[in-house]
């Protein structure tokens, strides 16, 4: 054998045993999915993880759709998922996603190989600068050396492997950066390395704390809460299935209504009692009763809620004291918080039940819990009556109709834009178990499809996507994962041929140029996408058609496309009507319901 040929032999070599160990860790840290991309300069992982039994390989042609894909499935088993990309612009691509991770608290492990040193900056093809490629959208980022098969450099890939998946895991959760830069060959030798370790454990196993206050340190707020006789707990988004019971307990010792956003989680399950009120939305744009209904103290879990009403009910309460419960972040874009605890938010919850001083009478049945709970049960009538009496298919009547479609224990996963503020606003809570997901991190409308599709392909339950014509245009490209993974998910489309959400902003009154900018009209004829993706499509006008067509996709097993037409104006009046009829349904009890 020659030199070259030996050069070749030994840095094959090198790379199995450098980038094997890497990826060995990976699987022994937790990450059991991998997508990955097709690309050059990537050989070495993909093959790697492909080879790797603890790992499950999911390939994708299209960058976006990939990290995306990522996405949704950490986010449907709440643990670290890799993506892969070659080098140059494709690793670019990711970006949308990263950012996505990075506010929505998804562990994602960003992996993106690169060129040698000595190929940058050269005029090299297929060549950028990929270092902190991501700037801050990635919470933690590492490059490694080149390939070495030496038992020092093999020994820091596999530290290095398992840091990168517990800076992603590590609370709040979000996205790493590493990059591996490559040397050709490409091709890992073939074969086990000498070096491979035994058992399953993790090289180096990092052990999160929980961040619980001591009961102690909370007396002064416990005391401070039990003495509030006009209390709310108020939950934005977050993904903690401890959460729900842990603020419930919470919520009926000291009696305070729970404004729950559904993507809470709180909205819906078998933790879910009259406390919840998930009609805010709707009777608290009446600026009459917002004043009315003034809180003295306010405790606030999870991300920024959905709701405007409810945001801006809050800032208009601005004298009570707010005390946000998280672990890092203030999720308060008024700037009206007085407190904020860094703390694991079910921990906190326990912890405070442990030092609230002993309650003198049955807080649940004070007037101003009855005053909330008798607002919300006549504002979810107002909705439904005013549903029930529309002939046709409407947006909010989509989403009330899948509150009664959805088996229990079925995912929901709402698009940007309108989908998830009407989700907030028209699906009604109750005992059954609908788990609710979305992109709420940067709320952007892309990659919607994919990060639906990558939390279908690991749930065993229904999951059904709504979602608005021009997000599912920006992902149509995602569709190919449906008969590519043989995935199932019943995809609702809200086709009302453009930017919905315009027309309920002042854009709208600028009737000359308003649908060229705002509008956005596209005129395209979706069916033509299904089939071109082999799925199933329909198209339904009626609600009786709406209901067969939810419950033939939700028991196919496959991906089906329900396209239900709307009109923009037509929706936006309907919106205005309902808050008017509300608005009208709880004058007469504002104006003689008393709150003491």
């Amino acid at each position: 054998m020659g030199v070259g040929q030996q050069d070749s032999v030994n840095a094959a070599e090198a790379l199995r045993d450098f980038a094997g160990a890497f990826v060995d860790e990976l699987a022994r840290s937790g990450v059991r999915h991998a997508c990955i991309c097709p690309g050059s300069r990537s050989t070495p992982l993909a093959l790697l993880m492909r080879r790797h039994a603890g790992i499950k390989v999911w390939v994708h042609l299209d960058e976006r759709s990939a990290a995306f894909f990522a996405l949704g499935i950490a986010k449907a088993l709440r643990e670290p998922v890799a993506v892969v990309s070659t080098s140059g612009t494709a690793a670019v691509n990711f970006a949308p996603a990263v950012a996505e991770a990075r506010y929505g608290r998804v562990p994602l492990l960003v992996l993106t190989a690169d060129r040698p040193p000595e190929l940058r900056g050269v005029g090299a093809n297929q060549t950028i600068d990929q270092v902190r490629l991501f700037g801050t959208h990635a919470k933690w980022f590492a490059e490694t050396p080149l390939p070495e098969g030496s038992g020092a450099a093999v020994r820091y890939a596999r530290s290095l492997s398992c840091r990168a998946v517990a800076e992603a895991c590590a609370d709040p959760p979000g996205p790493v950066h590493v990059n591996l830069p490559f040397r050709e060959p490409l091709v890992p030798a073939p074969g086990p390395s000498p070096l491979a370790r035994e058992g399953a454990a993790p090289y180096v196993a990092v052990r999160p704390a929980d961040r619980r206050p001591n009961s102690a340190e909370l007396v002064d707020l416990a005391t401070q809460l039990r003495n509030a006789r006009r209390g709310l707990i108020v939950c934005g988004p977050r993904d903690d299935p401890r959460l729900p019971a842990a603020v419930m307990l919470l919520g009926r010792d000291l009696g305070f209504p729970v404004l729950a956003d559904p993507l809470s989680q709180l909205r819906s399950g078998p933790h879910h009692d009259s406390l919840v009120i998930d009609a805010y939305d709707a009777f608290l744009r009446d600026e009459g009763l917002s004043a009315a209904l003034a809180p003295d103290m306010v405790l606030r879990f999870g991300a920024t809620p959905t709701s405007k009403p409810l945001l801006r009910y809050l800032e208009q309460h601005s004298d009570a004291l707010q005390v946000l419960i998280d672990e890092e972040s203030l999720n308060d874009p008024a700037l009206i918080a007085g407190e904020a605890v860094h703390a694991d938010p079910a921990s906190f919850c326990h912890s405070l039940l442990s030092a609230l001083p002993a309650a003198a009478g049955d807080a649940a049945q004070a007037p101003w819990v009855h005053r909330w709970r008798e607002l919300n049960q006549a504002t979810r009538t107002v909705l439904s009556s005013g549903l029930t009496a529309e002939a046709g298919m409407t947006e909010p009547g989509v989403i009330a109709g899948l509150a009664s479609l959805l088996p229990p224990g079925a995912t929901l996963f709402a698009g940007n834009s309108m989908p998830v503020r009407d989700l907030d606003a028209f699906f009604p809570g109750g005992p059954t178990p609908v788990r609710f997901l979305a992109n709420r991190g940067a709320s952007g409308i892309d990659g919607v499809v994919s990060s639906a599709l990558g939390a279908a392909a690991v749930t065993s339950e229904p999951l059904a996507l709504v979602i608005g014509d021009l997000s599912f245009y920006h992902d149509m490209n995602g569709l190919l994962a449906a008969q590519r993974f043989g995935l199932g998910a019943t995809i609702v489309l809200l086709n009302n041929d453009g930017g919905g959400i315009f027309s309920f902003l002042p854009q709208a009154d600028e009737a000359e140029h308003f649908e060229e900018l705002f509008g956005t009209p596209h005129g395209l004829d979706f069916r033509h996408a299904a089939a071109m993706y082999g799925i199933g499509y329909c198209r339904v006008d009626l609600k009786d058609e709406f209901r067969a067509a939810v419950l033939e996709s939700l028991a196919s097993g496959g991906v089906n496309i329900i396209e239900v037409r709307t009109d923009r104006a037509a929706n936006a009046r309907l919106h205005r009507d309902l808050w008017l009829a509300v608005a009208r349904a709880v004058a007469e009890t504002a104006a003689t319901g008393r709150v003491s």
